[in-house]
């Protein structure tokens, strides 16, 4: 009763740097967690996949965005590719529409091997 309100808003005004800093928190907290689990790891995605359409030589294996896969027949320049499909179709395919990349000695991926499966069902009679 005694207590003006100038003097109540004047104590108040004191504290006011200190509440802001601790409401201000959970935001550099929650941006902090948001860099090191989606940012950084999605930089590194993209470095590594420039990296891999950098590197593309003639006669690799190449994979685009749309689904097709071919061999390399010839590097245009730094943006193109042209890859053949079939026998005699060729295509010209922008670099960054690569999706993946298997050079020439790499084998194929499978989901299980062949020869393993073969033993299994000749045990298995």
């Amino acid at each position: 009763m005694f207590i003006t309100p100038a003097f109540a808003q004047a104590a108040a005004a004191g504290n006011d740097t200190n509440s802001m800093l601790m409401s201000l928190l959970p935001f550099a907290l929650i941006f902090v967690i948001m860099y090191f689990l989606i940012l950084r790891p999605q930089q590194k995605k993209v470095k590594d996949h420039a990296e891999m359409v950098k590197n593309i030589r003639r006669g690799d294996t190449i994979v685009t965005s749309g689904g097709l896969v071919g061999k390399v027949t010839k590097v245009v320049d730094d943006e193109q590719v042209e890859f053949e499909l079939a026998e005699g179709v060729r295509v010209r395919q922008l670099r960054s529409m690569i999706s993946g990349v298997r050079t020439k000695g790499e084998p194929a991926k499978e989901k299980g091997d062949t020869k393993t499966e073969a033993k299994d069902d000749a045990a298995a009679k």
